[in-house]
């Protein structure tokens, strides 16, 4: 479940937090998630992705007081690194059952994903009032994403295209997505 607090921002409540020391450990910890990420194939992608995976590292720096010891101060940062699963044509998938209902609902959060992109990028561009809402609460995604998208950070998205010309829509699809995420201003 997706919460907000005051403190903590936006959270997924029960969500694993595993603290690591090193770059060896933060590969080991991205390669577990990885690893537990759900995959079936469809007729579209043998290994095709089932959910969005989100993995965030938080580095922490805590100032000491060198005559005390005791902390003074402490600074925090994360690096958020989403995997979006790809959007789908249940015809071209075949899928049926528990993939089709996979599908349907990575496209529905993949659509309201756009929204909010759409949305940001109007109000970066002067295209919509200041007081217009951003949909971040259509979806888990975009709630996850709501400090990532539209508050004191930077974005970057690397879209993965098909050079494959049975998937020119999607592919146009996804350049489309990718340029109104240029056009956030944060």
């Amino acid at each position: 479940m997706v919460r907000e607090d005051k403190k903590k921002g936006v959270y997924v409540q029960d969500a694993k937090f595993v603290p690591v020391s090193s770059y060896e450990e933060i590969a080991a910890s991205v390669d577990m998630g990885t690893n537990n990420r759900t995959i079936a194939a469809t007729d579209m992608n043998a290994t095709s992705s089932r959910a969005h995976t989100v993995v965030q590292i938080r580095f922490t720096q805590k100032q000491f007081n060198m005559e005390t010891g005791k902390p003074e101060r402490e600074l925090q940062s994360n690096i958020n690194l989403i995997d979006l699963a790809g959007s789908e044509r249940a015809k071209k998938t075949n899928a049926s059952g528990d993939r089709l209902a996979e599908g349907s609902n990575i496209n529905k959060s993949l659509m309201i994903l756009g929204k909010v992109i759409k949305a940001l990028a109007d109000k970066a561009g002067g295209m919509s009032k200041k007081s217009d809402v951003v949909p971040y609460r259509e979806s888990k995604l975009t709630f996850i994403l709501k400090p990532f998208l539209g508050g004191n950070a930077k974005t970057s998205m690397v879209a993965a295209l098909s050079p494959a010309s049975d998937n020119y829509v999607e592919t146009l699809s996804t350049l489309r997505y990718a340029y109104q995420v240029k056009e956030i201003k944060n």
